[in-house]
């Protein structure tokens, strides 16, 4: 990696869906944090949205709440084989998938922790419903049931594995183009650990393409060869190791993808998004539903 004092993966290279990174400087660069200046500033937060198509927000929350709920993840799902047994849940340590009971996996992740009311209070922290209301000018939010929670294993490499480069709004057509996704490490998540990244630029594009009505098509990610669309948008992927406490917020047309989970230490990258907007303006019907892997969407 040539952009310096990010985490180094055992390979030296950063990869998504086994497609190689071009770590040049042209192709690849760092994700800016807002400047403290600008942190109480609406104003210049709105205008870096604009231009940049994403705040990074790092220790938005208290380390100490994140860290509770990832132990309390890993705790929930140790009984159906997901974690090394006798370890810290915290660590998030895999065990290997052959011992994975998968229907009480599913049981307990859809039934139990998705509506649970530890991961509704994790989404509905003070702080950022505050924060949402300051931002988008209204007392009144809405945060959309369907809010997804993701595990990927080191290791764990080939299409389909990480996620896709996609832009949000191809699956919230039925809303308001104004809603805002929050994505959030649940816990440390450095490049290593395969983290969500962003194409520089690229809401501009995308606005443009579908002003133009080029982008209409069924909701689908975009490729998996991140590689290939730098170059198509002659762009750079954005990158950062992001610690536990961190927050991203992003507009619906920025593309992201994430990398492959490359720790040495077997540690599981934790990581949710979810989504908030006015609730004075149109919301997706299709998205107020918990969120389940066969759901459609």
């Amino acid at each position: 990696m040539s952009i310096g004092q990010l985490q180094e993966t055992p390979s030296g290279v950063l990869a998504s869906n086994g497609y190689r990174l071009d770590d040049g400087a042209h192709r690849l660069g760092r994700l800016l944090p807002v400047p403290d200046a600008e942190r109480h500033d609406r104003d210049a937060l709105r205008g870096r949205l604009t231009r940049d198509g994403y705040l990074y927000l790092p220790g938005f929350f208290e380390r100490a709440m994140i860290e509770d709920f990832r132990r309390y993840y890993f705790a929930t799902l140790a009984e159906s084989g997901l974690t090394l047994p006798g370890t810290d849940p915290i660590d998030g340590l895999a065990a290997s998938a052959s011992g994975l009971d998968r229907a009480r996996f599913r049981s307990l992740l859809f039934q139990q922790i998705v509506p649970g009311r530890e991961y509704e209070a994790l989404c509905r922290n003070p702080a950022l419903v505050a924060f949402y209301q300051w931002l988008l000018g209204s007392d009144e939010v809405h945060l959309h049931r369907r809010k997804i929670i993701r595990h990927v294993g080191p290791g764990e490499s080939g299409i389909g594995t990480a996620t896709q480069a996609h832009y949000d709004l191809v699956y919230l057509r039925e809303g308001t183009d104004r809603v805002l996704s929050s994505w959030i490490p649940l816990g440390d998540c450095p490049v290593v650990r395969g983290p969500l990244i962003y194409l520089e630029g690229s809401h501009h594009r995308v606005l443009a393409d579908e002003a133009e009505g080029r982008l209409r098509r069924p909701a689908a990610s975009m490729t998996a060869n991140l590689p290939a669309l730098a170059e198509e948008y002659d762009s750079r992927w954005l990158v950062t190791d992001f610690a536990a406490g961190d927050l991203m917020v992003h507009s619906p047309f920025i593309i992201h993808a994430s990398l492959d989970n490359q720790d040495p230490d077997g540690a599981f990258r934790l990581s949710t998004d979810i989504r908030y907007q006015t609730a004075s303006e149109p919301i997706d019907a299709r998205w107020q539903n918990h969120w389940h892997d066969q759901d459609g969407l």
